[in-house]
């Protein structure tokens, strides 16, 4: 039996959380992933464990329309950004780029661009830890791939995309749970920090 509460408020108190229904974009398909990544960040934060921050991305602003509060009318990309995250981890500098692809079979390669890349490779050069987090959203599973491993296949392109096989081969599956959502810091330290 259902029982409607008045206001949407449980017994307790607690508000009923309503279930968001929304056609997802592929141009924002990653952007929930992305936010799972950030509470995680925010836990390792917490918990003194690391500093570990999104990378914003550079805009040059143009025109603000001040009529109802600031709101930005027109802008544009003050250069190409590079990863999504980059911080300290144990007294490393860390580089992450998070993927999410819906695809049952493979990780696109034109996801990846090649600033990107470039950036990557850099940070390995200076003896920063570089990575990629991909999430199969079909299969329920996110994988850590050292970026060297990524890079290399990317410039070598022996198809147009990494299959899951490939993924799954080279890669550490991350531990999904409630709070981190995705605890990637133990891959690190077991197999980038020995």
């Amino acid at each position: 039996m259902n029982v409607n509460y008045p206001g949407g408020i449980k017994p307790c108190g607690h508000p009923i959380k309503q279930q968001k229904h929304h056609i997802e974009s592929a141009a924002n398909r990653g952007m929930g992933f992305e936010e799972d990544i950030n509470d995680t960040n925010a836990y390792y934060l917490e918990k003194g464990l690391a500093l570990i921050y999104k990378r914003p991305t550079p805009i040059n602003v143009v025109k603000v329309d001040y009529s109802h509060g600031a709101k930005i009318t027109q802008a544009f990309f003050q250069c190409q950004s590079t990863t999504d995250y980059n911080g300290v981890y144990q007294g490393h500098y860390l580089d992450m780029e998070a993927k999410s692809t819906r695809s049952k079979t493979s990780f696109p390669l034109n996801n990846i661009a090649p600033q990107q890349v470039a950036h990557l490779r850099a940070v390995k050069k200076m003896g920063g830890l570089a990575f990629f987090i991909i999430n199969l959203y079909a299969l329920n599973e996110t994988y850590l791939l050292d970026a060297q491993y990524v890079c290399d296949f990317y410039e070598q392109k022996p198809r147009k995309s990494i299959p899951v096989s490939e993924i799954k081969a080279h890669g550490y599956l991350v531990k999904e749970g409630y709070r981190p959502r995705y605890d990637y810091l133990p891959l690190i330290d077991e197999h980038f920090l020995k």
